[in-house]
């Protein structure tokens, strides 16, 4: 009798004990766990906007709360308000309105750095050097970047009036400006080498992308192109399928590209090349740096995977989480991971971020890298680390888990303190702004449109080198003989490309620029081993 005594209230408290536990569990998958967080988060916002001390702004407290949150999650999941979302938009959409200049605030006077191809001012004869002096008939003296973006851009069909001093002249012009429609290019320049290598520089992935690339190449095959070199450096990424056609004008056939894989089953998906292009067979060297992410690492381990090409430079950032953009109410967003991409051969390109603190620590992780310059066709620069081993289709040995490793690894350029004081203060345009305004007839008149002798003939003296570091030292910048010296080949490009890009825009500025980048100069002696490697002719 006693023992079945015990046993019932025992029964009873395991039954009771089942149905809590049925009703937690219930609640964690039924989302009672998200609603009941929700109303508590609803609870502190009431109480601090309520009773805090001072008075509270709820949507910037909702704002820091929504980025605290996120941060919890990888680093490439982000809130983005709704004056951001603008500029954002604009960059992938390819497109803004205004009147379409490059400019730059030097002296505190509102100078054109170029007018921009296409636009409304480059069709009014607006040249590189004029100085917008007022806007609207008020003096804009020390206006500054944001300011200029609010008076310049506007509706298409609207109408601005400026007035214009341009160099040598101490004139003001006045011209009404219809703003309009202006590309902005993902594309920054092509050109030829020489007489068969054709360079294209992509900086970002947009919606126009593939179809400037397109254009590129087509121009540059005009002009005799047998070889590329594929400048994908310092571009963060972009659109996925952006990325997917333009690794698909390089790879022939049905070849997977990259595929996706996340925690829902929806968003796994695998692409395919299926095109037929021009491009296919054209030895190829792909250029990436530290700053090559996203789909720039689609396209590089794509072409790497396949032994389609070589990939030179430094290895890329390792970002290989995708993000679906969700639209919220008042026009600002979520960029939220939902799975991750990894290239043909199976690598997951997003390198370890679990061991961070932050996203700060995370972003500046890839400048503490030391890698070992030099010939790494078979990746033996990373054999003795704990990355996952993969193999290209031709059999070579590649390794994921951490970016994309060169096939050639080559460092950036390290520039000293002088130099890099020389381009925060912004002395290079400021020095060749004053230059052109006494030689820039002299130029033109010599050069006219032939880029070719310019890059090959144009020089700066030994006397106006001087007078350019008299200028520096005007702008504060003490001269380092050492530094100067370390750098004077860099020094005098970037003087000689400043002057070129005000007649040849992009592909003056890079043509010139790049005669002195050592992962160029590297690239342009590998074509025989990228034939090679891809079997092409």
């Amino acid at each position: 009798m006693n023992s079945r005594k015990v046993k019932i209230p025992f029964l009873i408290i395991i039954l009771t004990l089942g149905i809590v536990l049925g009703i937690q569990i219930e609640k964690i998958f039924s989302g009672d766990n998200l609603r009941e967080s929700i109303v508590k988060f609803n609870d502190v916002l009431t109480y601090t906007e309520k009773y805090y001390v001072e008075d509270v702004d709820s949507q910037q407290l909702v704002e820091a709360a929504i980025k605290g949150m996120l941060n919890k999650l990888d680093p490439h999941s982000v809130y983005i308000s709704a004056k951001e979302m603008q500029s954002v938009e604009e960059s992938f959409r390819g497109d803004f309105e205004g009147i379409g200049i490059e400019f730059q605030v030097v002296n505190d006077t509102l100078t054109v750095v170029s007018p921009i191809s296409g636009g409304p001012s480059e069709a009014l004869g607006i040249q590189p050097g004029d100085r917008i002096v007022e806007i609207e008939g008020k003096d804009i003296i020390g206006i500054s970047n944001e300011e200029v973006r609010k008076k310049l851009r506007g509706k298409s069909g609207s109408v601005v009036s400026v007035t214009i001093v341009k160099p040598g002249n101490s004139n003001k012009l006045n011209y009404e400006i219809t703003r309009d429609k202006i590309p902005l290019f993902s594309v920054d320049a092509n050109f030829m080498f020489d007489e068969k290598i054709g360079y294209v520089s992509v900086s970002r992935f947009s919606e126009t992308t593939y179809d400037e690339l397109v254009e590129a190449l087509n121009n540059l095959k005009s002009k005799g192109m047998k070889q590329l070199v594929l400048d994908l450096r310092s571009n963060p990424g972009g659109y996925l399928n952006q990325a997917v056609s333009i690794s698909d004008l390089f790879i022939a056939g049905k070849k997977k590209i990259v595929y996706t894989e996340g925690r829902r089953d929806e968003f796994d998906e695998e692409f395919f090349s299926s095109k037929p292009s021009a491009f296919e067979n054209i030895p190829l060297i792909v250029l990436v740096n530290r700053g090559s992410a996203s789909a720039s690492e689609i396209v590089s381990g794509a072409v790497q995977d396949w032994d389609r090409g070589l990939i030179v430079g430094e290895t890329t950032f390792g970002k290989g989480l995708v993000q679906r953009q969700f639209m919220l109410p008042d026009n600002s967003a979520l960029r939220l991971t939902i799975s991750k991409y990894f290239t043909p051969s199976g690598r997951l390109i997003q390198r370890d971020y679990k061991d961070f603190e932050n996203k700060t620590e995370y972003y500046s992780d890839i400048n503490e890298r030391e890698e070992v310059e030099g010939e790494n066709i078979n990746h033996q620069s990373e054999k003795d680390t704990s990355l996952p081993v993969f193999k290209t289709n031709g059999g070579r040995i590649v390794y994921g888990g951490g970016g994309i490793t060169p096939d050639y690894i080559v460092k950036s350029d390290k520039m000293t303190d002088y130099t890099s004081n020389l381009l925060k203060k912004n002395i290079f345009y400021q020095f060749v702004l004053s230059y052109l305004d006494s030689h820039g007839k002299e130029i033109l008149n010599k050069y006219k449109n032939n880029l070719e002798n310019f890059r090959r003939d144009f020089r700066f003296s030994k006397e106006e080198i001087n007078k350019f570091i008299s200028f520096a030292d005007s702008k504060e910048i003490k001269f380092d003989e050492a530094g100067f010296k370390s750098d004077q080949d860099y020094i005098e490009a970037r003087l000689k490309a400043q002057v070129a890009r005000n007649y040849w825009k992009n592909e003056g500025w890079y043509s010139v620029l790049l005669s002195t980048d050592e992962q160029v100069t590297t690239a342009l002696k590998l074509f025989d081993e990228a034939k090679n490697l891809a079997q092409t002719k």
